[in-house]
């Protein structure tokens, strides 16, 4: 088994550096898949209240730890679920989290809680933000953060007048061919850990001759070569699959690195392809929609 390496957040908490997406992941499915990729090694596991599969992770994590009490730990293992759009504003973030501590009883808390996109306004955001400030006083939430935020949305919440805890994550759509550089950046200099999700592009671009290439020399896959970019740039990557034969190889990627030159390579081929959503584009209040 594949034992992943932490990196520390800016709360003072640790996060796996690499983790298993849940998005589509069907919901009498979930426990299931849950339960074996802790078995094969993953500690990060990313739900979201929108997928509809936050019951199902979090059985299967309890599953997991029911299994050997003494070595197979709660706190080992990081779980995150997100706020959707739809349940922004003070009160209504405050009944969605409470909907998804409900979820996650058989697990106790809740490791890190995002909030999905910036779509909705000002208000709305700046309410969510102090709900969820006061789950991490109460302690019920260990961290939270962001998904979708661009830099305009991130500034906005540095300016909450009662901002007492900035963001530890960022979750993003990111991949060679959408690299978001700038923004990236900024993030980055806020003291705000990336997360890349769809990182295996969908499996779109996996006839790459680069990506092939490499695979080639290194002996791996694209989507193990997708993963390696995402760890070698300083990522989070959170490739995700429905399929437990997968979940091992997409965690073979820990004995060899890129070189930067080969990592530059792959940079370059950024084109803003964008295979989901992209509400880091959503004006604010004062912009035109």
């Amino acid at each position: 088994m594949v034992t992943i390496a932490t990196t520390k957040l800016n709360s003072g908490n640790t996060i796996p550096v690499l983790g298993l997406g849940f998005w589509e992941t069907p919901s009498n499915h979930a426990a299931e898949i849950a339960y074996a990729g802790l078995k094969a090694g993953y500690r990060l596991l990313d739900s979201a209240e929108a997928y509809g599969n936050e019951e199902g992770v979090a059985k299967g994590i309890a599953q997991w730890i029911a299994e050997d009490p003494k070595k197979h730990l709660r706190e080992d293992v990081f779980y995150t679920t997100k706020i959707r759009d739809g349940f922004h504003g003070y009160d209504a973030t405050k009944k969605a989290l409470q909907g998804s501590l409900d979820k996650a009883k058989p697990i106790g808390y809740i490791d890190l809680v995002l909030v999905h996109s910036p779509q909705s306004d000002y208000e709305k955001r700046h309410g969510t933000w102090k709900a969820l400030q006061e789950a991490v006083a109460e302690g019920t939430v260990k961290n939270i953060g962001v998904s979708n935020y661009g830099i305009k949305h991130l500034k906005e919440l540095f300016a909450y007048p009662d901002l007492k805890i900035k963001p530890v994550i960022n979750q993003l759509e990111l991949h060679p061919w959408l690299t978001r550089t700038e923004l990236v950046k900024f993030t980055k200099s806020e003291g705000i850990i990336v997360e890349a999700y769809s990182p295996l592009t969908r499996a779109k671009k996996f006839d790459d001759p680069d990506l092939v290439k490499l695979g080639k020399k290194y002996g791996k896959s694209p989507a193990q070569i997708l993963i390696r970019w995402s760890l070698d740039k300083g990522f989070i990557p959170l490739p995700k699959t429905a399929h437990k034969e997968r979940l091992a190889s997409n965690l073979d990627v820990f004995d060899f690195k890129l070189e930067p030159e080969e990592v530059e390579l792959l940079s370059g081929k950024n084109e803003d392809l964008k295979f989901c959503w992209d509400p880091t584009v959503y004006p604010l209040d004062n912009e035109k929609k």
